[in-house]
């Protein structure tokens, strides 16, 4: 899935051709379920190529189409996945597993399930059930989540986790219920967040400027000579800062302690 490599070689690959020819109205849609540690690259590139092989068994009218895809994967992946797959979209539909303990509805599982429906299919064919708490916003065109409610400043439905979002005017964006816009950051955030400059997550951990991230910090190559300078003066060893402390002494059992006990009172 991955390297988009078949291990019995030519039979394999007969197979996955054979499965991708429509014959007689019917129609392929690659419904992928990867682990979700998996990298997103590697995924697009494996499914781009299978849907290079679909449109190559197509005939002319769709040789400029997609292959339809479904990919499973958690919500918050979204923008990797849209940089590789611009014309996805993320549903609201919440991806459940019953064997699993942590994706799951119920005591033991969480409130809302994390993994999501990414697909290139268009959201208003996909139906919803409304039993399960999905209505169809006639202004998205699309089915969401009951309190996905649609914002009209945004004019859009733009919850993720499937909480209500509300929308911050001086961001002039919907965020999460729980943040709130914080004056010395001038973004919205966890009310507990490290605030102030330098403190951003999105911001150089070497100097704290926002304007870069570490791998771009002019200061990155100085750090590193003068590590590399002090590693000489000392000899090419890792000199501690800590003042030396004496190591603590070895704990006797009990059956030791007794031992040394009685020798002290036989003398």
């Amino acid at each position: 899935m991955f390297n988009h490599h078949f291990f019995d070689g030519e039979a394999s690959s007969a197979v996955l051709q054979a499965f991708l020819q429509e014959a007689d109205g019917q129609k392929v849609v690659m419904v992928a379920d990867p682990p979700f540690g998996g990298l997103v690259k590697p995924l697009a590139n494996t499914f781009s190529l299978i849907s290079q092989s679909w449109r190559k068994l197509q005939t002319s009218d769709s040789s400029n189409t997609e292959m339809p895809m479904m990919w499973i994967f958690p919500y918050f992946l979204e923008p990797r996945i849209l940089e590789c797959f611009p014309s996805f979209t993320m549903l609201d539909y919440q991806v459940d597993y019953d064997n699993h303990s942590l994706y799951k509805h119920g005591k033991t599982g969480r409130k809302q399930s994390p993994v999501r429906l990414f697909t290139n299919i268009s959201p208003k064919d996909v139906v919803l059930p409304k039993d399960e708490g999905y209505r169809f916003c006639s202004i998205c065109q699309r089915f969401v989540l009951f309190l996905n409610k649609h914002c009209a400043k945004c004019n859009v439905c733009p919850s993720k986790d499937g909480r209500e979002w509300k929308h911050c005017s001086t961001c002039g964006k919907c965020v999460k219920p729980s943040w709130k816009h914080c004056q010395a950051c001038g973004r919205c955030a966890l009310p507990a967040h490290p605030c102030g400059p330098g403190q951003a997550q999105d911001g150089c951990f070497s100097c704290g400027s926002r304007e870069h991230k570490r791998k771009a910090c002019p200061l990155k190559d100085s750090h590193r000579i003068s590590s590399h300078r002090s590693k000489a003066k000392s000899g090419g060893k890792n000199v501690s800062r800590h003042p030396l402390v004496k190591p603590k002494a070895k704990r006797m059992s009990g059956g030791a302690r007794r031992a040394k006990k009685m020798a002290a009172l036989s003398k």
